[in-house]
């Protein structure tokens, strides 16, 4: 049944391959496709996730320091490891980010399948903390020291990130009790409706096969870190916190989908190994299609 739900998700992505490779309906489009969705459309389904969500529920609480703690033991478990193992940052970034990114579009649409609106509403309020915190883990690890020593760039290279500006105008929404009145919930959804299928295709037009021909070591222990360590991990956390049920289903599928297509952008703006991390990228979306299903029976 878990194979039947998800196979349909990873159509989406061989499609979005295919479409890409055939240059249909143009090479241009595919670019502009992902911008609305990172800019638009995606943004809107975070804020109307958001905005009716009970954030001060418990459990969403205990959920967010779960996540937390999560992301945070295996970014310093690389450290240490970067300590014994010295390597520049331009490698150590794209390890990184392969370990502790998460694909938003293939994880929301796996939660959508699996747990439907109740499962969105705890997914955002994942998303929520989880984006920020991973978006500044990879900066440092892209930039050395050098973010740190430049804290207000840091934090402006963080706030015009689209998708957490869409979680902290979701979570105000939401903490003053305003909701989305005079249709805009209705407005907002229907932009929603678009975001995680279209972003499922743009993450197959994104795929490069060629750069997995190169660095197969590394591709295959850090894939296997992210797809198969990361969910036990989570597992073990979610146990820790008393999750449970949806909660619990949303922190193991967050780490146990493939890290995300925008880590390559990020990587190649800060002069990163791109190779390794498009290479990343390819691998684990490939291997997701039998590592899902697989952690999610054997940690049921």
């Amino acid at each position: 049944m878990l194979f039947i739900t998800i196979w349909p998700l990873f159509g989406l992505i061989c499609l979005g391959f295919v479409l890409a490779r055939a240059g249909f309906p143009s090479a241009g489009f595919w670019p502009a496709a992902e911008r609305l969705n990172y800019f638009l459309l995606f943004p809107a389904l975070l804020v109307a996730s958001l905005a009716e969500a009970p954030v001060r529920d418990p459990a969403l609480l205990r959920l967010g320091g779960a996540a937390i703690v999560t992301i945070l033991i295996a970014a310093l478990a690389l450290v240490a490891v970067r300590a014994l193992r010295p390597m520049p940052a331009a490698r150590f970034g794209p390890a990184l980010q392969g370990v502790v990114r998460f694909n938003t579009y293939l994880g929301l649409a796996v939660i959508t399948s699996l747990a439907g609106p109740a499962g969105i509403e705890r997914a955002a309020i994942y998303l929520a903390v989880c984006v920020p915190l991973v978006n500044v883990l990879s900066i440092l690890a892209l930039t050395e020291q050098g973010a740190l020593r430049h804290p207000m760039r840091l934090l402006r290279t963080v706030l015009r990130n689209p998708l957490i500006l869409a979680c902290i105008a979701g979570f105000a929404l939401a903490l003053s009790g305003l909701g989305l009145p005079f249709g805009a919930g209705r407005f907002l959804d229907l932009m929603a409706r678009a975001s995680l299928p279209l972003g499922l295709l743009c993450v197959g037009a994104a795929l490069q096969p060629r750069a997995m021909s190169q660095q197969i070591g590394a591709l295959a222990a850090t894939s296997a870190l992210r797809l198969l360590a990361m969910p036990a991990l989570a597992s073990g956390v979610a146990l820790l916190f008393g999750l449970d049920g949806t909660e619990a289903l949303v922190l193991v599928v967050f780490s146990a989908i493939p890290t995300a297509p925008t880590a390559y952008v990020l990587t190649r703006q800060l002069g990163g190994d791109g190779t390794l991390m498009a290479g990343l990228v390819t691998a684990q979306t490939l291997a997701a299609v039998l590592t899902i299903p697989l952690v999610l029976m054997v940690l049921a």
